[in-house]
């Protein structure tokens, strides 16, 4: 069977389909369209297939878990709006596929985005999930869906919770015993979003302040478990130095971090207890 490579774009308020263009894309694509009313549209661009999602529902991981119920394609990639990817990205995913024929999840690289994982192919775990971003990610729908795994809602732009919603996901999947791979190989470059912060933080980033780290430790708490939460505040504390000390003290960033992982807010307002 030919392998058909559907884009799974998360975008707001668009009225044309100029994001298709702009984004450089060569395959079927469906677009999340988080807006003010509901519709279903499906056009032709390009030789293409731009199936278009209009809905007042908002959140990031609703639009990526949205995306994942009406995907059709056999391999998705997740993208956002300010992407721009190569010519020949859906060749370079369905041939990584083609060499890993086991593979449910695999992730690449973007030209500008410095990858933090050893520069070599390789079978990812639920540590090594930790520096993927959700721009990197490929799956088959197919195996996803089987799983009944999906986005937390409770993570990502639009929860008030931060981010590290793709991190959940991705170690959910490995968790449940799919297949995950890190193919270096660039596919794209990352909007000028992620680049603010260094890492990737997206759209819900606004500097390296109280709320960051707090939010971080609520975050790390949520999906690691306390001793590893309060390991990993450190090691950040000290490694990220470079990046935050002009904004806040590496004292108070781990202090903060350490506030977040005590309040435990996500796991409360998941028991409805925040």
């Amino acid at each position: 069977m030919k392998e058909k490579v559907e884009l799974l774009v998360s975008c707001m308020h668009q009225n044309d389909l100029s994001v298709v263009e702009r984004m450089n894309i060569h395959s079927d694509v469906l677009l999340i369209n988080q807006c003010d009313e509901n519709q279903k549209n499906e056009y032709e661009c390009n030789g293409y297939t731009v199936r278009e999602i209009r809905t007042t529902q908002r959140g990031l991981s609703n639009s990526r878990n949205m995306a994942i119920q009406n995907a059709i394609g056999s391999i998705c990639l997740i993208c956002d709006d300010d992407e721009v990817l190569d010519d020949d990205y859906a060749e370079k995913i369905v041939a990584g596929y083609e060499k890993y024929p086991d593979a449910d999840i695999i992730a690449f690289r973007m030209h500008n985005q410095p990858s933090r994982l050893k520069q070599e192919e390789q079978r990812l775990n639920q540590w090594t999930a930790l520096r993927i971003s959700s721009w990197q990610i490929t799956f088959r729908p197919d195996s996803i869906r089987a799983k009944g795994l999906y986005f937390d809602p409770l993570l990502g732009a639009g929860s008030g919770n931060g981010a590290s919603e793709e991190v959940k996901f991705l170690r959910d999947c490995i968790h449940r015993k799919l297949k995950a791979y890190y193919i270096p190989e660039d596919i794209g470059n990352v909007g000028n979003n992620y680049l603010q912060s260094g890492e990737a933080e997206g759209t819900w980033f606004e500097g390296y302040d109280e709320k960051f780290f707090y939010q971080r430790g609520t975050v790390n708490r949520y999906m690691l478990g306390t001793p590893v939460a309060l390991f990993y505040a450190a090691y950040y504390t000290i490694v990220k130095k470079s990046q935050y000390e002009k904004s806040i003290s590496p004292k108070d960033a781990f202090i903060q971090s350490v506030k977040g992982i005590i309040g435990n807010d996500i796991q409360k307002q998941k028991e409805g207890r925040k």
